[in-house]
């Protein structure tokens, strides 16, 4: 009985591709909760806080998307 490796490799990848989704939304949300909170706190008329902290809690999760996919790929080769 022995284990293919290369099978469990495979579903690791899909794993990991699994859940991207999962940590870009919670990524956003996170950052979405914390500008409207500071929002709260800090009134202002145009609700910036959310806005800018919307925007680079995308970025942030574009840029750990981006660092999964190439560890992945790195994976893959060897």
């Amino acid at each position: 009985m022995s284990s293919d490796p290369n099978r469990k490799k495979k579903g690791n990848k899909w794993l990991a591709l699994i859940n991207i989704p999962i940590q870009m939304g919670v990524i956003v949300f996170v950052f979405a909760y914390a500008g409207k909170w500071l929002d709260e706190k800090y009134p202002n008329e145009n609700n910036i806080y959310v806005k800018t902290l919307v925007i680079a809690g995308v970025a942030v999760a574009i840029y750990n998307v981006n660092r999964q996919v190439q560890e992945i790929n790195k994976s893959d080769d060897e």
